[in-house]
Parts: C-alpha cells; sequence; structure tokens
C-alpha cells in the first residue's frame, strides 16, 4: 500500500495548486485523477479573473474572492519559474459593455454595487470605451472599467501548475479512479482506487463535480455539473487588450490572437455536447458586441463542466471525519479561486488554523442543515 502525507482526488488547478503548495511546505504528497490530468473544468474555462459577484448570492465571497486575486502575482511568479514555462497572465482590466435602454441606470448600479464592496469601477463615455477597445459596437450606450481584474490562458496556467507540482516532488497518477475514501472509525486515512488503496494522514476532495461520485464523500460535497459551451474565435483586423463582459457575453483575449466567448449555464447532467443553440446563443451575443465578428473564424468549440453547490459558493475546509478536506463547488470561479483554495487547505493541514474566516463555506453546511431539517 502506498504512503503518503497527503492524497489528493482530482488534479485540475484546485488539486494542482494544493498539492504544490503542500509540496512546498515539505510534505509527501500524491494527486489521483480519473482521467488526463487537468483536462475537465480546467481545460474548458476562459481564465477570468474577477472578485466582483455574479449574482447577489455570491457577495459573501467577496473577500476571498479580492485575497485570491491579491495572491495571483506571486503564485504566477512561483509556477513560470518552477515549470520554466509562461501562462498567459493579462492584467490589463474588464470592460462592462450596456446596450439596452436602461443603460445609464444599470451602470449608474454596477458602479455603486462595486464600490459599496471595495472594487474599482469607473464610468466611460462610450466613445472612450471605443478608444480603448476600437472593435466595440458603435450601438455602445454605456460602459465602465474594472482596472484592477485580470485573465489567464488557463490552459497554460494548468500545463504549468502540474509540471512545477512534479517538479516540486508531487507525484501524479492519471487514469486513476477514485471510488471512494478509507475510512477506520471517524477517521479518513486515504482513498479506495477500485481495487487498491491509498493510505494517507490527510484526504482532499478536489475533484469538481465529480466529487460527489466518491463514496462517502457526498454528503459533504453535493456540487452537480453546471455545463459552459464556449467558442473560440479568430478576425482579421479584430484585437482586444481586456476582457470585455456584457449582458448576455464575455469575451477573454488570449496572447496568440484568439478571443474566447461563452458561456452558456446548463444544467444538463454530465452531458458535454456542443448544441446548435448553444453555439447560437454565444455568437449572436458576440457579434452583438463586435460587429467584425460576423466574419470570424471559428478556431474550436467546446463544453465544460463546473461544480455547482447548492448555494452556488464554494465548498472549502474540513469535515466531521477527522483528517478529510473538500475543496470543490467553485461554480464558474475555480481558476480565479486557485490561489487562495491552496493556501487555506495548506493553512488547515499544517497549521490547524487560516488566515480568512472560512465557516461560511464549511462542507458541514449543508449536513447540519439536514440534520435541523429531520430534527
Amino acid at each position: 500500500m502506498k504512503s503518503f502525507d497527503v492524497a489528493v482526488a482530482g488534479a485540475g488547478l484546485i488539486g494542482a495548486s494544493i498539492a504544490l503548495e503542500l509540496a512546498q511546505a515539505g510534505l509527501k504528497v500524491a494527486v489521483f485523477d480519473r482521467g488526463e490530468p487537468g483536462r475537465e473544468a480546467s481545460w474548458a474555462s476562459a481564465g477570468i479573473l474577477s472578485p466582483a459577484p455574479e449574482s447577489p448570492a455570491m457577495i459573501s465571497m467577496v473577500p476571498l474572492a479580492k485575497a485570491s486575486m491579491n495572491l495571483y502575482p506571486s503564485l504566477v511568479a512561483n509556477v513560470e519559474e518552477i515549470s520554466g514555462e509562461k501562462v498567459g497572465f493579462r492584467p490589463k482590466g474588464t470592460i462592462d459593455v450596456f446596450f439596452n435602454k436602461e443603460a445609464i441606470a444599470d451602470l449608474s448600479t454596477l458602479i455603486a454595487l462595486h464600490h459599496g464592496m471595495g472594487l474599482k469601477a469607473e464610468p466611460l463615455r462610450p466613445e472612450d470605451a471605443r478608444e480603448l477597445e476600437p472593435s466595440l459596437s458603435p450601438e455602445l450606450e454605456a460602459a465602465a472599467l474594472r482596472p484592477d481584474e485580470a485573465s489567464i490562458d488557463n490552459r497554460a496556467f494548468t500545463h504549468a501548475l502540474l509540471s512545477a507540482a512534479k517538479k516540486s516532488g508531487v507525484e501524479i497518477f492519471s487514469g486513476k479512479s477514485v471510488t471512494g475514501i478509507v475510512k477506520e472509525r471517524n477517521r479518513c486515512a486515504g482513498l479506495k482506487l477500485g481495487n487498491e488503496t491509498v493510505n494517507a494522514k490527510w484526504t482532499v476532495i478536489a475533484a469538481g463535480c465529480f466529487s460527489t461520485e466518491i463514496e462517502g464523500v457526498k454528503e459533504f460535497a453535493p456540487v452537480r455539473p453546471a455545463k459552459g459551451q464556449m467558442v473560440s474565435l479568430r478576425a482579421d483586423g479584430v484585437e482586444i487588450e481586456r476582457v470585455i463582459w456584457g449582458e448576455k457575453i464575455y469575451l477573454v483575449p488570449r496572447n496568440d490572437g484568439r478571443i474566447l466567448a461563452g458561456a452558456t449555464v446548463e444544467y444538463v447532467g454530465f452531458d458535454k455536447q456542443i448544441t446548435a443553440g448553444g453555439i447560437e446563443k454565444i455568437l449572436s451575443a458576440a457579434i452583438e458586441v463586435i460587429p467584425e465578428f460576423a466574419n470570424a473564424r471559428i478556431e474550436e468549440t467546446w463544453a465544460g463542466l463546473r461544480p455547482d453547490s447548492p448555494d452556488h459558493l464554494p465548498i472549502l475546509g474540513p469535515t466531521e471525519i477527522e483528517g478529510l478536506m473538500i475543496a470543490t463547488g467553485h461554480f464558474r470561479s475555480g481558476v480565479l479561486l486557485t490561489p487562495i483554495t491552496a493556501r487555506l487547505i495548506r493553512q488547515w493541514i499544517t497549521e490547524r488554523s487560516v488566515e480568512i474566516e472560512w465557516d461560511r463555506l464549511s462542507p458541514m453546511r449543508f449536513l447540519e442543515a439536514r440534520r435541523e431539517t429531520t430534527a
């Protein structure tokens, strides 16, 4: 039986970053993935780094998101130095664009909400927005600049992070489906891999939407897949420097000239099929924002499965089973929350304390809610 200080289920950005952080703290770490490491949600993302909440339910996550944004430059530097690879980090900000009749009112609301949460947002006249991003439609009614935001090439980042983890001593096992946890009384002693078992002092479940399929984990991580379809576009004469965030679409530039457009949110189980309706929705919204996209080349289409929790908030922290940690449920913020997730899990494992209050995100919240309902 193989034995480690920490066994991690899931080799996406979350699992790999946790493994790297723990390995750099001197622990013996192994990561197990059901398929090819980094090829699920981490590969399918757009790589937007924005602490702004997408809905009122996610406002409570803003402090965590801001803390993670602050950690990004150092994580990028660390990963690039160890791996020798570039990750496409672009700290150039986001431009919000509005095309509807209520654009001015929507802009005022956005500015007020951002300032109320301690986030920078500056109103832009349409002509000023088009000066920054000349490809924007002349039909633009209002815009805002969020200067502290960024994007990252998530595929390059995932590859580099996995490489950095390996070079730091992490053992990564592909094609190893984690089927359950090993329990000894009220302690988690490792992972089950079919007929194999792996012994570990600490076990971290970071398998995204597949976490709920691991025996012994569902009650702590009741996540479900949220499908997102994406399109990669390339158009002659169309370049954008910043993330463009519209009412129906987001556009994310890559260093090689591609522009990613996405993404849908569909609750259709584990189906990753590309649909005509999904792609049409993305393309029509993209063309509204940048009319020249009508002549763009479609270079790639794909879909990924985000792990969504019942309250759309991450599931982070220890469980009532000693030695079992959960790090999933990041929904649309997995890439953004990668640095802070890794730090908090490492801090708990090595110090039994964390720098940020995370009780709201506890894996115990769903179990306790059910107990209260049945009491």
